[in-house]
């Protein structure tokens, strides 16, 4: 039987290593432009043989009112949805479909093609494509005599 030493303190570390990444500016931004997310698509990421295939949920959201960009090995999604005007009207009102800004980031793999990476959105559907560099086969090289 293996003893694990408990220390709780390592989770409230973690937890605040957590708080700092987000709170924390990055390099070259100050804190007022850290961006501030409204919203966050939901987002379904697939690994294909040649790519991967990243698709955001943003109904409503005009294609002009996106954008997709891609610095440091980080892929960036960020854009709003603007809010409808609504009329007073008798009657009950529920207002449960969000807006405002959104803002996603994901780090890429080593793999991924940064030159190749292509955007659509179409039905509500952000898809981004993001291809794979080419694998290195390995070579055997022949030693020859002098």
């Amino acid at each position: 039987m293996n003893l694990v030493r408990f220390d709780p303190w390592s989770i409230a570390d973690l937890m605040q290593r957590d708080f700092n990444r987000y709170a924390t500016p990055r390099p070259g931004r100050s804190a007022v432009e850290t961006p501030v997310s409204d919203w966050a698509p939901a987002v379904d990421i697939v690994e294909e043989k040649d790519r991967f295939l990243l698709r955001a949920d943003v109904p409503g959201v005009a294609r002009d009112d996106i954008e997709v960009s891609m610095e440091d090995g980080v892929l960036t999604i960020a854009g709003a949805r603007h809010t409808e005007k609504h009329e007073d009207a008798e009657g009950v009102k529920r207002f449960e479909r969000v807006s405002g800004k959104f803002y996603r980031r994901f780090t890429l793999p080593e793999t991924a093609d940064a030159e190749g990476i292509a955007a659509r959105s179409a039905n509500g559907i952000l898809e981004v494509s993001i291809p794979k560099l080419p694998q290195v086969q390995p070579r055997r090289i022949t030693v020859e005599a002098a």
